[in-house]
């Protein structure tokens, strides 16, 4: 009976690519490369060099659904009165050839979301794409799977987060948590896209994570689980986040195949810089990427600022902006308007269309 089950939900689940890998994302030292190539190879900007960087956007709610029924119509659209997973993730894909014409190499999602409040103490809502003992949800993967497809297509890159704090505790256990990953992992090999990052957790060291495996001291070992994961010779490339000017530590460190950083918190360039050269600076660093995946801290036109400082280093930043959830503001708050529609939007995107030369 147990078989026979595992087959009948396998079945269901979206199945490997149809579509040839157009985009294949690699590590060689501190750069990451597409297709074998540096990104914005080349490039220098300001006396600081872009070649090896990927600038990406904090886009985690690109495939969110809620299942509490209590909480879904806090996301309704204004024009319909109803929330829409699908036309969420449709007008994401539809956004992303403006996104890549900018110089954007690279977007966050997640499959546990973010807060889709921007910032909050409770979290009621069930976002995951993961059942309670860790089996995987289809039609939540069903939207990830066109996620990927699109990027791929775009020449960009998906960090694919799993874990969310707030929403870990909707897995029954440590063991389900393990078998998430598993599952996880096995299925984005399966879809035969090599597009593709891992981020184990949002902010491991974040003390509302409910089981421990996801925390800064263990989250090593599930690093390791899904590296050890393989398709023909083939794993994916994994690590994973710290809140807001937090270093990495070594044990993450050692072994982690780049590094996912947070420029959270205070507004203030220094910490960038601290932040990144401790993490270098772990008994157990070797040469790698260092990313800035999640930054809410602006001020473009300043000549000192959390990008200036990440860039500066040779890191790669990317923009979060929570905004609120009136398809008005932000990327984070659905119902979002996924297109580069605010002043800080646009902003951000004519600067980055400026560093990279675009």
């Amino acid at each position: 009976m147990q078989r026979r089950a595992f087959l009948t939900l396998a079945a269901t689940l979206p199945v490997l690519c149809e579509s040839p890998a157009a985009t294949e994302v690699s590590i060689k030292g501190e750069q990451f490369l597409l297709n074998g190539a540096p990104t914005y190879a080349g490039r220098m900007w300001n006396g600081m060099k872009m070649e090896g960087l990927l600038m990406n956007v904090r886009a985690v709610q690109a495939c969110f659904d809620d299942s509490n029924p209590a909480t879904r119509s806090r996301w309704a659209y204004p024009d319909t009165g109803k929330w829409d997973p699908e036309r969420n993730t449709r007008e994401f894909l539809a956004a992303l050839p403006e996104w890549r014409s900018h110089g954007l190499l690279a977007f966050t999602i997640n499959l546990q979301g973010g807060s889709p409040e921007g910032y909050s103490k409770q979290q009621p809502w069930i976002n995951s794409a993961f059942e309670r003992d860790g089996s995987l949800k289809p039609a939540y993967l069903d939207r990830v799977s066109r996620i990927l497809a699109r990027a791929d297509e775009l020449g960009m890159v998906v960090i694919v987060g799993y874990f969310y704090f707030g929403q870990d505790e909707q897995l029954q256990d440590e063991a389900a948590v393990r078998r998430a990953v598993t599952n996880a992992t096995n299925w984005l090999l399966d879809q035969g896209r090599r597009n593709i990052l891992v981020e184990i957790d949002n902010e491991c060291n974040v003390k509302s994570y409910d089981h421990a495996i996801l925390k800064a001291d263990r989250v090593h070992e599930l690093i390791a689980q899904a590296k050890a994961l393989r398709r023909g010779g083939r794993r994916l490339l994994v690590g994973t986040s710290y809140g807001g000017g937090t270093p990495a530590e070594a044990s993450v460190v050692g072994v982690s195949d780049f590094l996912l950083l947070h420029g959270n918190g205070a507004d203030n360039p220094a910490r960038i810089h601290e932040m990144v050269r401790k993490s270098r600076s772990v008994g157990t660093w070797r040469p790698m990427p260092v990313l800035i995946n999640e930054d809410d801290h602006f001020r473009f036109s300043e000549s000192d600022n959390h990008l200036l400082a990440a860039l500066s280093e040779h890191v790669s930043w990317g923009f979060f902006e929570p905004g609120r959830s009136n398809y008005a503001d932000g990327y984070q708050c659905p119902p979002v308007n996924w297109g580069i529609n605010t002043p800080l939007k646009k902003e951000f995107f004519g600067k980055l269309k400026e560093i990279t030369g675009t």
